[in-house]
């Protein structure tokens, strides 16, 4: 006995909502019905996916191994009707696009705004997450291309460079460690820097190793680090002048407008960050996806000129 498609699918459904009867809504079946889908799956795989438990159900130490290779089957389903679809609509359909959130402030939006125009049958579907959370989305199929923060290292998703984008310190409008204007690095030795959690996994990570290596270029990685995965909480810090930071560019426009952090003019800590866009490896590509791709990775050269 094969495992069927609709078995996958219940098996996905029930670990994103949480429970059977939630699943069984969304699929517009009965929760029997779902329940028998498990049972013949679990069935099939000679192992049990889900723990019942009294507070609800979570995935086996089996259920977590196959989880992957499930959305990597329902995701290649889909693969399989945009090439279908693509083949009659051309420069027509659909793409869903995950972005993280800062980047809307970017240059990048003029050009996302162009293509529209340019291209204007093909309908654009937005998504904020943070970078982790956009490599999931595009790994699992639910969005065809996505915009992140530093290239992604897994194997089976492709990443490609969009723009860089620059990395400011800051501090408080008014902060207390600054009697002047300082220009040099040397001029920050002893104060607190608000920062990303250096531990692999981190959303943050990649920042917070981007720092440390600027620190210890200019010898300043003796600096006190308050960690805080979250750059809106970072932020907040840096405005009750708790530290300094440093931080993308247009994460920071709207605190630079209304006046509660100002940029420090120190030129050595100063560095960009690479925008990636990314799109799994063997997906298959429609004519407006690569439209759009091929929109995305011009900016790059545009750049380089």
């Amino acid at each position: 006995m094969a495992m069927e498609l609709s078995e996958i699918e219940a098996f996905i459904t029930i670990n994103q909502v949480g429970g059977f009867t939630r699943a069984a809504e969304l699929l517009h079946l009965s929760q029997p019905a779902v329940s028998r889908r498990i049972e013949l799956l679990e069935r099939e795989l000679e192992v049990l996916l889900f723990e019942r438990l009294s507070s609800g159900i979570r995935l086996t130490e089996a259920g977590r191994a196959f989880l992957p290779h499930a959305q990597q089957v329902v995701a290649a389903i889909e693969d399989g009707r945009a090439a279908i679809h693509a083949l009659e609509k051309e420069e027509k359909g659909d793409i869903t696009l995950a972005l993280v959130g800062t980047l809307a402030s970017t240059r990048l939006t003029t050009h996302l705004q162009a293509f529209h125009k340019t291209y204007p049958q093909i309908h654009l579907r937005l998504h904020t997450a943070r970078s982790d959370e956009v490599s999931t989305l595009v790994q699992q199929g639910q969005a065809h291309l996505g915009l992140r923060y530093f290239a992604d290292p897994r194997p089976d998703i492709q990443s490609l460079p969009v723009i860089n984008e620059p990395l400011l310190v800051i501090c408080a409008m008014q902060s207390r460690f600054f009697a002047d204007e300082p220009t040099e690095p040397a001029a920050l030795f002893g104060i607190p820097w608000v920062t990303f959690p250096l531990n692999v996994g981190s959303s943050g990570e990649p920042f917070a190793r981007l720092l440390q290596q600027q620190l210890q270029r200019y010898e300043l990685d003796t600096a006190e680090r308050i960690v805080i995965d979250s750059l809106t909480a970072q932020k907040r810090l840096i405005e009750a002048d708790f530290g300094i930071g440093l931080v993308p560019a247009s994460s920071v426009e709207e605190e630079l407008r209304i006046g509660t952090v100002r940029v420090l003019p120190v030129a050595g800590l100063t560095t960009n960050v690479p925008v990636m866009v990314i799109h799994r490896s063997q997906a298959y590509l429609s004519r407006a996806v690569r439209l759009l791709l091929e929109t995305l990775t011009a900016q790059i050269v545009e750049e380089d000129r």
